[in-house]
């Protein structure tokens, strides 16, 4: 039986990507910063804070211990960040990588051992359709995504040669809890306060008719059972829209219509 490791287990995404690869025949172990009894079905939950090193490496000895091997590592954790760029403190933009980012670089660092011992694993590391398209109001949420996809790529490249993949999983809008779990800028500014609402709206909006997170863990299981591994797997329509119209599209007439839809001046 394979073994997989979903990381932001206890909700969202993570608990519908969960059960999907249990349903589908894998042993998984889901995390959440506390590990909780009512988590996902079928699926064992360990506590762990991926901004934390010595928690992350609890997890994987853990695991290993209990399972013998890794075969799978859907990096799913994250935090949102609402509001105009300029109104989050340095500190706070770091917070927010520092999950986003920096913890799914040290899952996979801790599980890089134990893949390359063996000669084979697949690294599912869950980005946003606002890792291809600019996010304004959403500036370092969307940046810390941009930095996982250069990272993913990167990364695909010199671990092939051990016998292991690394993917990118892409949603737009689901219908989760992440407008209301979002962080929003430690030093508001009065000057974006009319947009920020605006803004806060149109979120609620876009999630509210968004993909289900059926929709992602069904992505998330074809790509983790993919024979020929892809670098990026776009989940929901909306998603694939983007990712082909960010190729496609002239930069000068994407920029339009996304201000277009946004409400934002010409």
């Amino acid at each position: 039986m394979p073994i997989a490791i979903v990381t932001g287990a206890s909700t969202g995404i993570g608990k519908a990507a969960a059960e999907a690869l249990a349903r589908s025949g894998y042993r998984v172990f889901g995390t959440s910063r506390s590990a909780k009894s009512d988590g996902p079905t079928g699926v064992e939950m360990v506590a762990c804070d991926v901004t934390d090193q010595d928690s992350v490496g609890r997890l994987v000895a853990h695991v290993l211990a209990e399972a013998g091997q890794i075969d799978l590592v859907v990096n799913n954790a994250g935090l949102g960040l609402v509001g105009g760029a300029e109104e989050s403190s340095i500190a706070q933009v770091q917070a927010l990588f520092d999950v986003n980012f920096f913890g799914a670089i040290r899952v996979i660092n801790a599980v890089l051992p134990a893949m390359r011992q063996r000669g084979s694993g697949r690294i599912l590391n869950v980005s946003s359709a606002l890792g291809l398209a600019p996010g304004p109001y959403l500036a370092h949420y969307s940046a810390s995504k941009f930095a996982l996809e250069g990272y993913s790529e990167s990364v695909d490249h010199e671990l092939r040669g051990f016998g292991i993949r690394v993917s990118l999983i892409e949603p737009a809008y689901t219908r989760t809890s992440m407008e209301g779990n979002s962080l929003v800028g430690d030093r508001p500014l009065p000057a974006y306060a009319d947009i920020r609402a605006r803004m806060h709206a149109l979120n609620a909006e876009f999630l509210a008719n968004g993909d289900d997170p059926s929709v992602v863990a069904d992505t998330i299981v074809r790509a983790a059972r993919d024979p020929s591994p892809r670098l990026r797997y776009p989940a929901g329509k909306m998603a694939k829209q983007i990712s082909l119209l960010r190729r496609l599209v002239p930069s000068r007439m994407f920029d339009k219509s996304l201000r277009k839809q946004l409400g934002l001046p010409a």
